[in-house]
């Protein structure tokens, strides 16, 4: 694949069984080789970056050490796994990672028999590595698990139950924590290393046992001993929490001194029970650039190695739906001093960077914790504040609890600004946001919207938060049709739909993003249009009167059809006791791959010639549908 650089090592490396051939004294130039190949492999694809060449030494050191795939191997988010799929023979694929029919963003089973399990989202890796133990157990197998999570995906609960869990069943887990912010300890060099390799080892883990074996015997020494041996620890060591949860603590280790780190795993394999070992790491490592600025080469696209990341100054002058809310809440808060804005570790992505700098005091980051992000706004709700919870579509799932719970039956003045709605690009299924209107429009005392363009999304967002009720704004990612946004915010009247264009026969009524494309068919076939804005409360007069004028209704959304936009509209011709064909149309039932955001649209037929053609084939009734599966 990369004929200008020179990789000897790697070039010979297709397997991790070719990896552990390798004598230890020749890996460390491996990691240089590894490091350079993913350098200009990444520049040309794009992905996530800075996060792989941290863990280039632990990625090896693993594979290394451990008999994978026989022994499991969970990653947690999989930011840092292109390393590892380098090493499990894909390395010569890995310039199409993230493109249509190209490698998977994040481990995927179906793609190789090294990814143990699939992921995507944060704080799984532990949970699911203690169950691959658990079977293990069950079914008398000698085999090796491991979770690698970073400290980032260890603040979410999921992680500490996982760890409670683990720790109560005395499993044979190891969990590495790669810590690569540099925030949860800074005690990092020769004496760290050393001291995680001494406590690692047979020796100390025998003297501990059988210490406490002897004075079992005598309670109130066991209790002196104990706490003498918390306090020694905690002079060295941040281990106590992980301690406490029944893992043995090992660490920290330097990530990037390989020897110190395979000694310290060697030793690891050799103990029984949970073990937590703890990794520091530096995100860029190895590429100047991405270590000065690790936010920025977090996930790239394509760039030149020698001049790194370079801002484009050509810009189309539209705003991303982004930028659209983070301007909006900027102007928001500047308007209500109650304002307060929310975000589970998603500053960039929401569009929040200028409104932390302009409110830092009503701007809160709660890092990856969507549970606790919409309970935290709850709480803030409860008391005077009016705050807004920026979450991605995909991300907001995993706080559904607290949505119905926390939000919903208390009926609390909470604004749900969700990006990332619909097809989401090259982060793929794990990424799209699909589902949001089927889980949100079932929730009483939600009001739920969805812009056609920029400035209705700005108008959308006030009306939300002018509301005393639970609101939710769900838009894509990127940007729109390119219209203007107006600087002056007015309210929408609440359920209430408008129509684009009035036609015969066809009527065509359209949520979100689906309202552009639509107007244009509508120009085509003659058919009326409309923008239908509101999803919960649904303008069931402007569906009652499009049934009365129309032969054929269809509805369009950027969501899956099941419980959809559509599905409130059959519900509402149903209520009525309308006879009248109605299709619905949105996303098919099946998940949508990785690419491009056109790509995908246009794999699930949500595009101008998908919609139009669809549309046609409705035309001529249920004939042609019969057709059409006879001839898939």
């Amino acid at each position: 694949m990369t004929t200008d650089i020179n990789t000897p090592l790697l070039n010979g490396i297709n397997c991790p069984a070719d990896l552990r051939k390798l004598p230890e004294s020749k890996l460390n130039q491996l990691v240089e080789e590894i490091r350079l190949f993913l350098l200009h492999s990444v520049s040309k694809s794009g992905g996530h970056f800075a996060a792989s060449l941290g863990a280039a030494e632990l990625t090896i050191a693993l594979h290394y050490l451990y008999n994978t795939p026989e022994d499991r191997l969970v990653w947690d988010v999989g930011h840092q796994a292109y390393i590892h799929k380098i090493l499990t023979g894909r390395k010569e694929l890995l310039n199409s990672i993230r493109q249509w029919n190209g490698l998977a963003p994040f481990p995927k089973r179906d793609e190789s028999e090294y990814d143990t399990f699939g992921v995507g989202h944060s704080s799984t890796s532990i949970s699911a590595a203690l169950g691959m133990a658990t079977a293990a157990a069950r079914l008398g197998k000698n085999r090796k698990c491991v979770a690698i999570i970073g400290d980032g995906g260890l603040t979410a609960g999921m992680a500490f139950e996982a760890l409670n869990h683990a720790g109560a069943q005395h499993s044979n887990l190891l969990v590495i924590l790669n810590d690569n912010n540099m925030s949860i300890s800074p005690n990092v060099g020769a004496l760290s290393n050393r001291f995680a390799q001494l406590i690692s080892g047979k020796f100390y883990s025998n003297v501990r046992k059988s210490g406490k074996k002897v004075l079992s015997n005598i309670p109130a020494a066991l209790e002196i001993a104990k706490r003498a041996e918390e306090h020694v620890k905690g002079l060295i060591v941040p281990g106590t929490l992980f301690e406490e949860f029944g893992f043995n603590y090992i660490g920290p280790v330097d990530g990037h001194d390989l020897s110190a780190l395979i000694n310290t795993i060697r030793n690891v394999q050799k103990l029984d029970g949970p073990q937590f070992l703890h990794v520091i790491t530096k995100k860029g490592k190895g590429y100047a650039l991405a270590e000065d600025d690790p936010v920025k080469y977090h996930g790239v696209t394509p760039f030149d190695p020698k001049k790194g990341i370079v801002s484009s100054k050509k810009s189309s002058g539209i705003p991303s739906y982004s930028q659209v809310f983070g301007d909006w809440a900027c102007d928001m808060a500047r308007a209500d001093n109650r304002f307060a804005a929310i975000t589970p570790a998603m500053r960039e992505g929401s569009g929040l960077v200028a409104f932390e700098k302009e409110h830092p005091d009503k701007y809160f980051d709660v890092a990856i914790a969507e549970q606790h992000s919409v309970t935290v706004a709850a709480g803030m709700a409860c008391d005077g504040l009016k705050p807004v919870v920026a979450i991605y579509s995909t991300f907001l799932q995993r706080a559904y609890d607290q949505l119905i719970h926390d939000v919903c039956v208390q009926n609390l003045p909470i604004l749900f600004a969700i990006d990332r709605a619909g097809c989401v690009g090259a982060d793929g299924p794990t990424h799209n946001g699909s589902y949001d209107l089927t889980f949100m429009r079932c929730l009483p005392n939600m009001v739920l919207m969805a812009p056609a363009n920029e400035n209705e999304c700005r108008q959308m967002l006030y009306t939300g938060f002018k509301l005393n009720q639970p609101a939710a704004v769900r838009y894509p990612r990127g940007t729109g049709p390119g219209v203007k946004v107006s600087k002056e915010m007015k309210q929408i009247p609440i359920g209430k739909s408008e129509v684009k264009r009035k036609g015969k026969d066809i009527a065509i009524l359209a949520f979100g993003t689906m309202v552009e494309p639509c107007e244009k068919i509508g120009e085509k076939l003659n058919a009326t249009v409309v923008n239908m804005r509101f999803i919960k409360p649904i303008d069931e007069s402007v569906i009652v009167d499009v049934c009365s004028q129309h032969d054929l209704i269809i509805t369009v959304e950027e969501n899956v059809i099941q419980g959809g936009a559509g599905s409130a509209v059959t519900e509402v011709i149903s209520s009525y006791g309308i006879e009248k064909r109605v299709i619905n149309y949105g996303l098919p039932d099946r998940l949508i791959q990785h690419g491009t955001r056109d790509d995908m649209l246009k794999d699930a037929g949500l595009d101008y010639d998908g919609i139009l053609s669809f549309i046609l084939g409705q035309i001529n009734g249920p004939e042609q549908k019969k057709e059409n599966l006879a001839n898939p």
